[in-house]
């Protein structure tokens, strides 16, 4: 709204309000905002979380360190949201599709969290939604978003291409376009493309809920993973880097810039709470939040192949929860002590500090080889 205040209504009147046009410095003031959202209204929600008894359950199989967590406020999701969604709101570009798609992902997915979250404290006990509940609202979520985004690819807005990492010439298209001359069944042509952000975001979403487990763990992990989509995406929408790097150029998609800088200055102001000894955990409002919104921003720059080294730490993560259910399925043998696989290293006698500093490195790491690709073509 700013945006739409400052530069497209009062510019012509007051030359320096240009400034609001460069998308460098609206990221940088809605990170900040963000920041700023996060640590002044962090202690109130931390307050009325505990007046509402609104505290964790912790899993009676976990670590047994993890039982004096018990207790401890949770749904601090929801100060993640706030400190997101706000900025992205008023530094953004209201006019702009992408950032309005993003911003219902977020709401939608935490909102699937939120209700989990909301049973588990109701009944409490560690279990909210069942599975089959909580994957449905979550495919209703990607649905939408993936219908969202088909439209405007028929007005030419968004390109279902893929890119493919360390490939410049081969660009799959996600459409059957066979279908699309095909009267009254046009809509078939997008059901790969669909089925396709199903899985991304399905996936990234429970990525991050399964990273969760320490504190600071997922959301440190958050902020390296949404400082490199920063990157992408304002690498996708400039015209001159784009064709350097021989990226997709998306110019409407730059605007998530500010989207993916709020996440960053929202993740830093909760990490102020979230760090071990943790005050308050974001719960599953805020875990598949994030997740949703990290792999929506994916979507949309064509990058979700580049999720596994943006997001690597969330995906072994979840690699490693796949590896000791089948595991144990088949073999009745479990791979890892316990999963997560933070667990597993919890388990193996090093200290929740340490185990969260040095999954941090790994994401760091990843996200640095995730950008590196960007040339290596």
């Amino acid at each position: 709204m700013l945006y739409w205040l400052l530069y497209q209504k009062l510019y012509p009147f007051f030359h320096p309000f240009r400034i609001f046009r460069y998308l460098t410095f609206r990221t940088a003031f809605a990170s900040l905002t963000a920041l700023l959202i996060a640590l002044f209204i962090g202690p109130y929600v931390i307050k009325t979380l505990r007046e509402f008894q609104i505290g964790q359950y912790i899993r009676e199989d976990g670590p047994k360190s993890h039982q004096k967590k018990s207790g401890t406020p949770t749904m601090g999701g929801v100060l993640i949201c706030i400190a997101i969604l706000l900025p992205t709101v008023l530094w953004s570009n209201p006019a702009n599709p992408f950032v309005w798609i993003t911003v219902f992902s977020t709401l939608a997915f935490g909102a699937v969290g939120f209700a989990d979250d909301y049973i588990k404290v109701v009944k409490r006990r560690n279990l909210g939604l069942t599975s089959r509940q909580k994957l449905a609202g979550q495919a209703l979520a990607a649905i939408i978003v993936a219908v969202a985004l088909s439209i405007l690819q028929q007005f030419k807005l968004f390109s279902t291409r893929l890119s493919v990492p360390f490939v410049k010439s081969w660009r799959p298209d996600l459409i059957w376009h066979f279908w699309e001359h095909v009267p009254h069944l046009e809509f078939l042509a997008f059901l790969p493309f669909i089925a396709f952000v199903l899985f991304v975001l399905m996936g990234s979403s429970n990525a991050v809920n399964l990273t969760d487990g320490l504190d600071g763990l997922a959301i440190g992990c958050t902020i390296i993973a949404s400082g490199a989509l920063a990157v992408l995406t304002y690498l996708s929408g400039h015209v001159v880097f784009a064709d350097y790097l021989e990226l997709q150029h998306m110019p409407d998609v730059g605007e998530l810039t500010v989207f993916c800088g709020s996440m960053v200055g929202a993740s830093i102001g909760f990490l102020w709470y979230n760090a071990h000894p943790a005050e308050v955990f974001m719960g599953d409002v805020g875990s598949l939040a994030l997740g949703g919104a990290i792999g929506t921003v994916a979507v949309i720059i064509r990058q979700e192949l580049l999720l596994p080294f943006i997001g690597g730490i969330f995906i072994l993560e979840a690699v490693s929860v796949m590896l000791q259910v089948g595991s144990y399925k088949l073999r009745k043998k479990r791979i890892f002590k316990m999963a997560p696989l933070h667990h597993h290293f919890e388990q193996l006698g090093w200290s929740e500090s340490k185990v969260i500093a040095r999954f941090w490195i790994g994401a760091l790491v990843f996200a640095l080889f995730a950008l590196t690709t960007l040339k290596l073509r």
